[in-house]
């Protein structure tokens, strides 16, 4: 408790200083007293909103003075901070924020890592087609770049796991075939393989198939912190839709016996009246 007092109070003294610096037009001072106050306020958790304040104050006043570099660093770590709070929207609005200086400055590797985020987190909150957008676009520079071309297949992997999100097997046949134009090394490849055979699962409804082809991958390349629960989030889709078709199966099966004894029950009734009748009929006259 004392220790998270003592960061509030430092934390304040900083923003009083950095007010000072900006009255006597030291903003470049004024940037790192607003740093300083993040750093003791990230100290307690109950502060986190004055140190992303603090932060953002930073990063303004060095893309005020051309300091892009900094301004990048001060948004980074303001998304880093939403990230440990679980707030994924607002860090996608900072990393973007960030990725869009890196580009500014022609730093598109950098950009790139950023982006990864966005889209990895677009994917968690169910904004598919923009992890698809974002994926493909890293895939289209690294496969450029031959340092980054042996990441391609990995991007192209992950784009198609978010295809496949949305349930629509004829779009990914289609993008699996845009991705071997792209690379043509990836038919061949354990992602293409992969991603075919999850398809298949996924419009023939086999939660079986599904469930062989993560296991059968993952032996080989295990999956990472991020494929891995929007897997399962698509198995579990998956099985609910299984469910369903075999509910409707029963239901369509008990309907169908329902009519065939609604033809077979009525004859025997119908000629136990006719008799009945003409018994009648017959003591009458």
């Amino acid at each position: 408790m004392v220790g998270e007092f003592l960061g509030d109070r430092v934390g304040e003294v900083y923003v009083k200083l950095a007010s000072c610096h900006l009255k006597l037009d030291r903003r470049h001072e004024a940037a790192r007293a607003y740093n300083s106050a993040a750093h003791y306020y990230k100290k307690t958790k109950k502060s986190s909103i004055e140190a992303i304040s603090s932060l953002e104050k930073a990063a303004h006043i060095f893309l005020d003075i051309g300091r892009l570099n900094a301004a990048t660093g001060y948004y980074e770590e303001i998304a880093k901070l939403y990230e440990n709070e679980n707030n994924l929207e607002l860090a996608m609005i900072y990393y973007q924020k960030t990725a869009d200086l890196f580009q500014s400055m022609d730093l598109t590797s950098s950009a790139n890592q950023c982006r990864q985020k966005i889209a990895e987190y677009s994917a968690k909150v169910g904004k598919y087609q923009r992890s698809i957008v974002m994926f493909e676009e890293i895939a289209t520079y690294s496969i450029r770049n031959n340092l980054l071309k042996y990441g391609v297949r990995g991007h192209l992997l992950n784009a198609g796991i978010c295809q496949l999100c949305t349930g629509n097997v004829v779009a990914i046949n289609n993008t699996l075939e845009r991705y071997q134009i792209l690379d043509p090394t990836f038919s061949g490849s354990r992602e293409f393989k992969f991603l075919m055979g999850l398809a298949v699962a996924i419009d023939k409804k086999d939660v079986a198939k599904f469930t062989s082809c993560l296991k059968k991958y993952d032996s080989t390349i295990k999956l990472d912190e991020w494929r891995t629960p929007v897997l399962l989030k698509m198995k579990d889709a998956l099985k609910a839709k299984e469910l369903e078709s075999i509910g409707r199966f029963n239901r369509l099966e008990s309907m169908e016996r329902f009519i065939q004894l609604f033809y077979i029950i009525p004859c025997p009734l119908i000629l136990f009246c006719m008799t009945k009748i003409r018994l009648f009929e017959t003591k009458k006259y």
